[in-house]
């Protein structure tokens, strides 16, 4: 069975048996292919709704406000505790409100406010980011709101390709970017990895 064969299985689970709303978390290092595995199970269940973590980056204004525009991607480059809030709220709504939820524009490089949304009566909202799983500071009251959280994981070095690739489309020259992903992109993942214990299921996003 492929990836998202083994995940739609498992999703069906709490589908089957939980009440009420169902909030299922990826997450993963850096280039592992996080957002590929979400859209791709989006594609499998009629309703679904997405939530990427990305959409609460901090401003890159704010960034350079609190000097952190040169590690953006850290846990604290993001609205952890807004991330958070939305969460509970997506849950207790529930049949009763629309909840919009802010994206990521990697054009530019920013948070674009209420680029999606979760209809009230949609019962199956996946979430996708980094830091679902860690166990620190608001990220850690993030792991008892999912009934599920995978992680998606891929040889450093298939990332790391990835990456580069990214950070060039993104407006970085070749050897910028593989600074970036060196200095940033890799810390993160290592500390990302300490979260797989708290995962239920490790997927192959390669």
């Amino acid at each position: 069975m492929s990836a998202i064969e083994i995940l739609t299985a498992d999703v069906a689970g709490p589908l089957d048996t939980a009440p009420g709303r169902v909030l299922v978390g990826i997450t993963g290092p850096p280039g592992a292919g996080k957002s590929t595995v979400a859209q791709a199970l989006l594609g499998r269940f009629d309703g679904a709704s997405y939530v990427p973590m990305d959409g609460f980056h901090l401003s890159n204004a704010v960034l350079e406000e609190l000097g952190r525009r040169d590690r953006k991607g850290a846990p604290d480059t993001f609205d952890a505790a807004g991330y958070l809030a939305v969460l509970r709220r997506i849950v207790e709504e529930y049949g009763r409100e629309d909840v919009y939820v802010p994206a990521f524009e990697r054009r530019l490089d920013e948070p674009v406010a209420a680029g999606h949304v979760v209809p009230a009566t949609s019962r199956l909202v996946f979430t996708e980011g980094n830091y679902l799983g860690l166990p620190d500071g608001a990220w850690a009251q993030v792991r008892p709101l999912l009934n599920r959280l995978y992680y998606v994981d891929c040889p450093a070095r298939q990332r790391r390709v990835r990456l580069v690739r990214r950070h060039v489309e993104g407006g970085r020259a070749p050897e910028a970017a593989a600074d970036w992903v060196d200095a940033v992109d890799e810390p993160n993942a290592r500390l990302i990895a300490t979260a797989r214990p708290r995962c239920d299921l490790v997927v192959d996003g390669c």
